[in-house]
Formats: C-alpha cells, sequence, structure tokens
C-alpha cells in the first residue's frame, strides 16, 4: 500500500519547519522536489514530443503543418476546461490523504471520471459535427481545412480519454505519487513517436494517413495511457476507494466548487492567446513571427515553475486537511523560494544573451531585431509567471478558485488585452511596448494573488 511509504509524519515535518533555516531545510526541499521533478519532466517530454511531432508532419509538407498546429490549437482551446477537474482531483485527494481518510481519497477521482463517461461522448460528438462548419472560419485556405478537420476530428473522439487522464494526473499528483503520472506520460509519448510513424508514412504494414495518420497515432497513445492509469488504480488506488467507493452528491458538489473556477480561468486564457495573435498580427508579419517564438521559449522555460506550484498545491492541500494553516504557509513559502532561484538561473540567458537564443529559431536579421528586448523582458516575466502559477495553485487548491478566477480573467480582458491593442496597432509602440505592458498585467496579478495569500482566508475554507 502507498499510503505508509509516502505520508510524512506530523512530528517530523512540523519540527522541521520549526528549525528551518532561512532559506530551505533540506528535508523539505527535497520534499518539493520528489513531488516537482516528476512533474517537470513529464512536462518537458511533452515540450519535446510536440517538436518531433511537427518535425514528422512536417514531411508532408507546410499545408499538413498548418493544418495539424491550427488542429492543436482548437483542440487544447476545446479541452482547457478539462484542466481544470485535475486542478478540482488533486485538491480534494491531497485535503482527503491530509485527514487522514486514506480510504476516501480515490473519491474525487471517481467522481470525475464519472462525470466524463456521463458528458464526456456527447460533447465530443457535437464538436466533431462542428467541425466541418467552423474550422473554415479560422482559416480560408481549403488544403488547411482539409487536414485540419478530420486531424480534429479523431483527437476529439479521445477526448474523454484525454479528460480521465488529467483526471488520474490530479489524483496521482494529489497523493504525492507524481512518479507514476511521469512513467505513464513517457510511454504514452514514446508510443506517440511510433505510431505517427507508422500511419503517417505507412510504416510496419500500417495504412499511410498523412495529417489524419498523426491525429490517429496519439489518439492512440491517448488510449494507452488511460489503460496505463486504470491499471495503476486498480495495482495502487484501491485502497483509496478506486473505483470502489461511490461518491455522494456532496463530493460532486465540492469536485465542481473546485474544479469549474479553474477550468474557465484555463478557458480565458487560452482565449486571451488567441486575442494576443490577433493583435501582433495587425502591428505586421515580422512581429507575429518574433511573438511566436517569444511565447513558444517562455513556455518551455515555465515549465519547471509550474511543476513546482502543482507541488506547492499538493502541500498546502494535505497541511490543510491535517488542520495546519502555518504549515501550509511555511510550503507555499518554501516552494517561492526554490523557484526563484531556479527560474532566474533558467531566464538569465535570456536577459544575457537573448540572440543566442533567438538564433535557434529566427534567421531575418531584422525580425530578430524585433525580438531581442522582448526576449529580455520575458526572462523577467518567467521568474514572475513562476510566483504567479504558485500563488494560483495554492489557492486554488485550498478552496479559492472562484477569486482566482475573477482576478485572472477580469486583469487579462478589462486591463491587459485592450491594453496590447491600444499599445500596439493603436498608438503605435511595436512588440515592445506590448511586451512591457504584459510585465505591468503580471505585476498586477502577482500582487494581488500575495495580497490574498496573506489574508489568510483560504484557511477557514472546508473542501
Amino acid at each position: 500500500m502507498i499510503a505508509p511509504r509516502d505520508a510524512a509524519p506530523p512530528a517530523v515535518t512540523a519540527a522541521g519547519a520549526a528549525h528551518a533555516p532561512v532559506w530551505v531545510a533540506a528535508d523539505r526541499r527535497r520534499r518539493i522536489l520528489a513531488l516537482a521533478l516528476p512533474i517537470i519532466a513529464a512536462m518537458m517530454s511533452q515540450a519535446l514530443l510536440n517538436v518531433v511531432d511537427t518535425a514528422m508532419v512536417g514531411g508532408l509538407g507546410d499545408a499538413a503543418l498548418a493544418a495539424v498546429g491550427l488542429g492543436s490549437f482548437v483542440l487544447f482551446t476545446c479541452q482547457a476546461m478539462i484542466l481544470g477537474l485535475s486542478v478540482g482531483v488533486q485538491a480534494l485527494s491531497a485535503r482527503r490523504k491530509g485527514e487522514g481518510r486514506w480510504q476516501e481519497t480515490a473519491t474525487p477521482l471517481n467522481a470525475g471520471l464519472l462525470l466524463i463517461v456521463v458528458i464526456g461522448p456527447l460533447l465530443a460528438l457535437v464538436l466533431c459535427l462542428l467541425a466541418p462548419w467552423f474550422f473554415p472560419l479560422l482559416n480560408p485556405d481549403p488544403a488547411v481545412v482539409a487536414g485540419a478537420v478530420p486531424y480534429f476530428q479523431i483527437r476529439m473522439l479521445a477526448g474523454p480519454l484525454m479528460a480521465m487522464n488529467y483526471a488520474f494526473r490530479g489524483y496521482w499528483n494529489g497523493i504525492g505519487q507524481s512518479r507514476l503520472y511521469m512513467s505513464t506520460l513517457l510511454v504514452m509519448h514514446a508510443s506517440n513517436v511510433l505510431l505517427n510513424y507508422m500511419f503517417i508514412y505507412g510504416h510496419f504494414g500500417a495504412p499511410a494517413l498523412g495529417v489524419s495518420g498523426s491525429g490517429l497515432g496519439t489518439a492512440l497513445s491517448v488510449l494507452l495511457g488511460t489503460c496505463i492509469y486504470y491499471g495503476f488504480g486498480w495495482r495502487y488506488a484501491r485502497p483509496g476507494g478506486f473505483l470502489k467507493t461511490r461518491p455522494h452528491r456532496e463530493d460532486f458538489a465540492v469536485l465542481l466548487r473546485v474544479s469549474v473556477p479553474a477550468g474557465l480561468q484555463h478557458v480565458s486564457q487560452s482565449a486571451a492567446l488567441v486575442a494576443l495573435y490577433w493583435i501582433v498580427g495587425r502591428i505586421g508579419t515580422a512581429e507575429l513571427a518574433a511573438a511566436n517564438v517569444l511565447i513558444n521559449v517562455m513556455t518551455v522555460v515555465i515549465l519547471p515553475g509550474m511543476g513546482l506550484a502543482m507541488a506547492a498545491a499538493t502541500l498546502v492541500s494535505q497541511s490543510l486537511g491535517q488542520g495546519d494553516a502555518d504549515a501550509a504557509r511555511r510550503w507555499a513559502r518554501d516552494t517561492l523560494r526554490l523557484g526563484l532561484i531556479g527560474l532566474g538561473l533558467l531566464a538569465t540567458p535570456m536577459v544575457l544573451t537573448p540572440d543566442l537564443i533567438l538564433g535557434l529559431f529566427i534567421h531575418n536579421p531584422d525580425t530578430l531585431a524585433l525580438a531581442r528586448w522582448p526576449m529580455r523582458i520575458a526572462g523577467l516575466a518567467v521568474v514572475l509567471e513562476g510566483v504567479k502559477r504558485v500563488y494560483m495553485q495554492v489557492l486554488m487548491s485550498a478552496g479559492e478558485g472562484r477569486r482566482v478566477m475573477r482576478v485572472s480573467v477580469l486583469t487579462q480582458w478589462l486591463l491587459f488585452t485592450p491594453a496590447a491593442y491600444l499599445i500596439g496597432p493603436v498608438w503605435g509602440l511595436g512588440l515592445l511596448g506590448i511586451w512591457l505592458g504584459q510585465e505591468l498585467y503580471r505585476l498586477t496579478q502577482v500582487a494581488l494573488f500575495h495580497r490574498y495569500w496573506r489574508q489568510g482566508r483560504w484557511a477557514h475554507i472546508r473542501l
């Protein structure tokens, strides 16, 4: 049984915290990294897989590459709400573990899986039927649409399986077994590369399906991952009630109370990214190319911050389950300290040697010059974004999802997006002006989240 091996004795944790130095005590640092590093490795493998997939499809031509890019982005936007389910399952499973209710740790997972079974297939079918209608609105090229529609439909049919995978991810992270999440994702990625190689180009006796083959390979790898998760669940999560404890109405209500605000916040972020691309595109093609590189580089560099944030969410929720709000504060503080140093080191090359990084992607000297100072600003933003992610995750795990969602949505749509449009296309301050505005927007969010955390209302929320 995992529980005794994974659980840290409260007395040891409390003692370690009581004598913690100004930095971070070694035992606490090890515990944070033990949770965060598998998550970071899994996320980095996902980023690497995206590069491999792009390289594979790239051999089919520009239209195929554009089709997969467009289909993937629409799919991500459609699935953004699912990410909230992972947050909810993680928060509640960690809380139940902290409360010592091990036999109920898998109840949130059971509730999430049941919701997916009831809602997921119907929603996926509706989106598949609508795809031939809305894709031509997104791209006027018939060749791109012809590839994007079947690719999206195949991937969307596997959408309920992906939703289940997110629920399992939340559970494993919540009970402190992120290594199971990492190992499953690595197997999925390896199989995805092999299956894409088979079905895109017709190797090993498989039919050559082109862009559709890429979608099929990814969908089959998702199915494999779901099977592995269920196998791990049967082996490790049965003592926690996996497929054994029946969720009650209150379990569904609490899960939705945590998950829905987190999901809406993810949807807002996805839509805001679309708006940002549209705004920058109105400035110029070179600016759009530079912005694409900046966003993708930052997306990769911030992954360690996301892993630390998810680890902090687990530790905070477990501490609240134990009734120890002071321990929750210390876990958040120590994770922030680790994040500031780690992300600061990762961001240093972006600030000091931006041309070295940009030169890997941009070969036009004029475009590189446009991106140079925004890259330096993005390096500073990596640290701010990491701090923001930690505050967001710990607040959501403590039950403050609605406040997090309100801050995220309102500052995005009432502050940054209108300001970006004024700064760029209207006032003519270009890409540099937009990236400076983005930094102020992040500072505003961090200040608000820090204030909410200091207020401590989250310590009294019951889940």
